[in-house]
């Protein structure tokens, strides 16, 4: 295929210290992980299961602006397993600049309310917005409010897909004047763990360096449980994808929670690419639904530090889920988190509205 036309402003390689992706490697106190998830384990009996997909995609090519196609679906499973129930189901179409600022957006079922968002930038002032006009979407945790709160994270990475098929980037950036919307003015020193000052994965003048991690990853669907994510889209010929899932069930007293999250992409050979990937176990109890215990297994990142955020997640023991929105920023900011982690992290405060599904 010849290359694409445009601009993107992030880039990666395939490889990094001559290793190939699908391993660990051990480098002192970090490690690069190339670890694949794989697809979604099939449902459990009573149990409830959300899924999101954000798909970016470039119809007038490289460097102009996106579509970008949000999915979110609640379902309940049945003491005998079998075809989910649907408890809820939301999506939405955004146009927006490269500059991540909405042009266009719809949404389904309608919401009077949206077209305030038209003109709002991805980033903290879109979901302080958010918080003030759609109050009642973060109240019901619907699906709808996950992906809106999702716009400004998946359209910050979005790009980065661009690397797996333009090699000489950096020069079209360059010519076109284009600057970097991540970090402060694309100074990134700081902004989490994996940009804390000294991190290899900074340039000397603050920006991100260029190499790397990224694996080959396949489905998320498992071919033994079809029905367990929502209808997937793509964009032709070149799409990138954040996806996560939600598994919610009853262990006794307990509420067992199960997050998998994915930022990937199509890659040049037809198959996808993830730069991100992460696997979340955890326990809540009491009729708060306070986190009790919480393990956080990173399957693919793109820097050797970025790892390092991984076990402060510990911190968040003892909090309310239902507060995780807000707490997850107070508790974890800069280099003791990672911007996509407390993505991560952020979306189970939906979980109490998952949890009161399940049958006792």
């Amino acid at each position: 295929m010849a290359r694409p036309s445009g601009l993107m402003v992030p880039s990666a390689c395939h490889r990094v210290d001559g290793h190939d992706s699908k391993d660990s490697i051990l480098t002192g106190h970090e490690r690069i992980v190339r670890n694949p998830a794989g697809p979604a384990p099939v449902r459990r009996p009573n149990s409830v299961r959300r899924t999101s997909t954000i798909d970016t995609g470039w119809p007038g090519g490289f460097g102009q602006p996106v579509v970008m196609v949000g999915r979110a679906r609640d379902v309940l499973t049945g003491p005998d397993g079998g075809p989910p129930k649907i408890l809820a189901e939301d999506s939405f179409r955004i146009g927006a600049t490269a500059r991540r600022e909405i042009l266009d957006i719809s949404v389904e079922p309608h919401r009077p309310s949206i077209d305030v968002l038209v003109g709002a930038r991805g980033g903290g002032h879109l979901r302080a917005l958010l918080a003030e006009v759609m109050p009642e979407e973060r109240v019901n945790g619907s699906p709808l409010y996950l992906l809106l709160d999702d716009f400004s994270g998946a359209s910050l990475v979005a790009g980065w897909i661009w690397s797996q098929w333009v090699n000489d980037w950096q020069e079209l950036a360059q010519q076109s004047g284009a600057r970097s919307t991540a970090g402060r003015g694309g100074v990134m020193t700081d902004i989490c763990a994996g940009f804390e000052q000294g991190s290899t994965a900074l340039m000397p003048d603050g920006s991100s360096n260029r190499s790397q991690n990224s694996a080959e990853v396949p489905s998320l669907v498992n071919p033994d449980d079809p029905e367990g994510w929502h209808n997937l889209f793509d964009h032709a010929p070149v799409s990138m994808r954040r996806a996560r899932r939600i598994d919610v069930w009853r262990d006794g007293g307990d509420v067992r929670i199960e997050v998998g999250f994915q930022d990937s992409g199509i890659n040049p050979k037809g198959g996808r690419t993830a730069i991100h990937e992460y696997l979340v176990h955890a326990v809540a109890r009491g009729a708060d639904l306070v986190l009790a215990e919480i393990t956080v297994d990173p399957r693919i990142l793109p820097y050797r530090e970025c790892p390092n955020a991984a076990p402060n997640a510990d911190k968040m023991v003892g909090l309310r889920l239902a507060d995780f929105r807000k707490s997850v920023l107070e508790t974890l900011p800069g280099p003791l988190g990672c911007t996509h982690l407390n993505d991560v992290l952020r979306s189970m405060a939906e979980v109490p509205h998952l949890a009161a599904h399940l049958p006792h």
